[in-house]
């Protein structure tokens, strides 16, 4: 971003791009001006609210850290793994994704992903936490209604409040791809919140980023 002209910004973080956002935001507060967290939590807030309904229905996290094991069964049979829909994405981006999802590398990478997560992820934001490291810009938070994450852990912008200090959100009727889902209510959440008031400071917000999950 500095690169490009732009040594602070607003930033926007959807899944895992969420998880990308918190770090950020937490490893450069200066660079940050508005910070928006879309469908997640802090990796560490998972982990410490694991219940039986969170192991049955995200299992996968622990299954696909596992060494070897996961890339063996996936490149198997990608197709019990990995359903896309060809009228949703159009033909064209279907067939890409198809592509890349019986390529060995590509899914050894999307596995490294959740390794990550379960050992230096987590890790760092131990020691942030410990160290006593929040957010302490304008935070968004919103979440797919038709998605578990408030089913699992009830008020996600209460959970939120134990990292930022400035906290607001609300859910969107939507399943969790919301971009692709809810647009036009995800594309006005996010321009209230980013757009600079009459008399704001943070004029040097810039354009909101993206960071989507690995699908």
């Amino acid at each position: 971003m500095k690169h490009l002209g732009h040594p602070r910004f607003a930033l926007a973080g959807h899944d895992r791009g969420g998880s990308v956002a918190l770090r950020l935001t937490l490893d450069h507060p200066e660079a940050v001006s508005r910070a928006a967290f879309l469908d997640c939590l802090p990796l560490t807030e998972h982990l410490s609210r694991i219940t039986v309904e969170f192991a049955t229905q995200w299992w996968h996290w622990f299954f696909f850290a596992q060494p070897g094991i996961p890339e063996r069964v996936i490149t198997a049979d990608p197709d019990s793994w990995y359903r896309g829909d060809a009228d949703a994405m159009g033909s064209e981006n279907y067939d890409e994704w198809r592509q890349a999802t019986r390529n060995p590398d590509v899914v050894r990478a999307m596995l490294e992903d959740y390794r990550a997560g379960l050992t230096v992820d987590r890790r760092h934001e131990e020691a942030d936490w410990d160290a006593g490291k929040r957010i302490t810009c304008p935070t968004l938070v919103l979440w797919s209604l038709q998605d578990d994450l408030e089913d699992l852990y009830g008020d996600p912008v209460a959970v939120w409040r134990r990292w930022a200090t400035d906290v607001r959100g609300h859910g969107i009727d939507s399943g969790h791809h919301v971009a692709e889902q809810a647009p036009a209510e995800l594309a006005r959440a996010l321009t209230d919140f980013l757009q600079p008031a009459p008399g704001d400071s943070d004029s040097d917000r810039g354009a909101p980023g993206r960071e989507d999950d690995d699908g």
